[in-house]
């Protein structure tokens, strides 16, 4: 056991759960966006492997791009402030986009990022995470795509961080209350 696997309180979702039902995810969306010009939007940097492995799912010809944002406040309070810190390098008018999320928690900051995509008048604007954590909502979201449905657990690997770390366990697992409190 490595160091950062000791942290580790339990496995919520293992390697093969994650590739069988992003495979699913990635079948329907080429079927849902047959014919039509597909673009990818990946916010960092959470979402990197998820969208690596989905973007190999995916059977029909798309583009990528990504974002990335933050959000202040403390860490158990947000306070709807989103900073973008990159945006995107291409323009996404007439094209059908879908921003790929690694975890929807409060939805705080995806929603301001919808709104602020929308003024860019994409043909449409669609969502695919893969995890939702409806628990911990405070915006409404409407996502299109979704991989599971997770409880309110401090979550890691798979592109999930603490601090930073974690984000390259190939599982989606629970991280231990002493770890970050």
């Amino acid at each position: 056991m490595n160091c950062m696997e000791q942290d580790i309180k339990e496995i919520l979702l293992n390697e093969e759960q994650l590739k069988s039902k992003i495979k699913e995810i990635g079948k329907q969306i080429s079927r849902d966006y047959e014919g039509k010009d597909l673009m990818l939007v990946g916010i960092l940097k959470g979402s990197v492997p998820f969208m690596a492995d989905l973007l190999k799912e995916i059977t029909i010809p798309c583009t990528m791009d990504f974002m990335a944002v933050s959000s202040y406040g403390n860490s158990s309070k947000t306070s709807g402030i989103v900073r973008i810190l990159k945006d995107l390098d291409f323009e996404i008018e007439n094209k059908h986009v879908l921003i790929v999320e690694d975890i929807i928690d409060s939805g705080t900051t995806l929603a301001y990022l919808i709104e602020y995509l929308k003024g860019r008048k994409p043909a449409s604007l669609k969502i695919a995470c893969l995890l939702n954590k409806p628990e911990r909502r405070l915006v409404e979201i409407n996502t299109s795509y979704v991989g599971f449905v997770v409880p309110d657990y401090f979550l890691v690997g798979y592109g999930l961080d603490y601090a930073e770390k974690y984000r390259n366990l190939p599982y989606i697992g629970i991280l231990k209350e002493d770890i970050y409190q």
